[in-house]
């Protein structure tokens, strides 16, 4: 895992078969602005030799925050370091823990919707497009009913899946209660594992706590492939080489409507236009201090909880505020 506390951009202009171009690219550093300056140079020599060996490359990389980054660390602002946990400040002014070895994992409960008029819709036209071709006089017709086929199958194959989820979820008394089916099917049929259990408005968070684990590990694929964890999320622990959980609330969750200031909120921020960015968060900090991100509900399983992971869960806890069981969570 790495979590820069310097960035720098490096460009320069080239003549690659005869145009000139302008490569730019970043670097970073843990330890000086003169390290991460040294980096960008490095990477914009790398990228020019590569284009004139030939190769496609990007000009320019694009500053994104984390959930869009492929290949480049964390770019978010450094809040605190303790121990190996990093806690940052995400581009929507939420502050977010970042391990390399505690499990963390989000569950959102997915409430299937059954888009009953677009199934209506996508059969009209197909029975339409089968009338116009059966009675229309070019052979071209018949190609016609080719596309709302194909759509009316995808819209019926999602109807039906709707409709087994809802069932699904009617049999296991709501789709919390299926949800924490699948939790607790998973440790039965893991021995040693324990988990601890957490509420977050839209569904559950889970912290593995019997053993640190590398977010390349097959156990942790297998894992979230079993309990339901959001793919993306999935590809941001294997692609940024740690697990992630979010400490304090969303903005819009606790009535503030505007976004962090100046816009993207991607780190790091013109000098001059840090003071927009302060007056956000002074009013950001002063509303999410009456809230929790998730409340905790019970451990679950039989391992115990191993020495290492007991500072970042304790952490965990208390900036998340998860024991105060008088706070809403947002």
């Amino acid at each position: 895992m790495i979590v820069p506390q310097y960035w720098a951009e490096a460009r320069e202009k080239c003549q690659i078969k005869g145009r000139q171009i302008t490569v730019r690219r970043f670097g970073w550093s843990e330890l000086s602005p003169e390290e991460a300056e040294a980096m960008a140079r490095r990477r914009v020599a790398q990228a020019i030799a590569d284009a004139r060996a030939g190769n496609t490359i990007t000009r320019r990389e694009p500053k994104v925050a984390y959930n869009g980054a492929n290949g480049v660390p964390i770019r978010e602002e450094v809040v605190a370091r303790i121990g190996s946990s990093v806690i940052t400040r995400n581009s929507y002014g939420a502050l977010c823990l970042n391990s390399p070895d505690t499990l963390f994992a989000d569950i959102d409960f997915e409430e299937p919707v059954l888009h009953s008029v677009a199934l209506f819709i996508s059969l009209f036209l197909c029975f339409l497009t089968v009338f116009i071709a059966i009675n229309g006089k070019s052979n071209m017709a018949w190609l016609l009913t080719v596309l709302p086929l194909i759509v009316t199958g995808l819209a019926i194959k999602h109807f039906v899946n709707s409709v087994r989820k809802k069932l699904q979820y009617a049999c296991a008394g709501g789709i919390e209660s299926w949800y924490r089916q699948q939790i607790e099917q998973f440790i039965a049929s893991q021995q040693g594992w324990g988990l601890r259990l957490y509420r977050t408005p839209a569904g559950f968070r889970l912290i593995a706590t019997h053993r640190a684990f590398s977010p390349d590990d097959p156990e942790v694929a297998m894992f979230f492939k079993m309990i339901g964890v959001d793919p993306l999320y999935q590809l941001m622990c294997h692609n940024q080489k740690c697990f992630r959980a979010r400490l304090t609330a969303k903005p819009w969750r606790i009535g503030i409507s505007d976004h962090l200031r100046p816009r993207p909120g991607v780190w790091p921020i013109n000098p001059e236009k840090m003071h927009l960015r302060t007056q956000w968060l002074e009013n950001y900090d002063k509303k999410a201090a009456g809230f929790a991100a998730c409340r905790f509900i019970q451990n679950i399983g039989d391992g115990p909880t191993h020495p290492a992971l007991a500072e970042v869960i304790s952490l965990h806890d208390s900036l998340s505020r998860a024991l105060e069981i008088d706070l809403e969570i947002a």
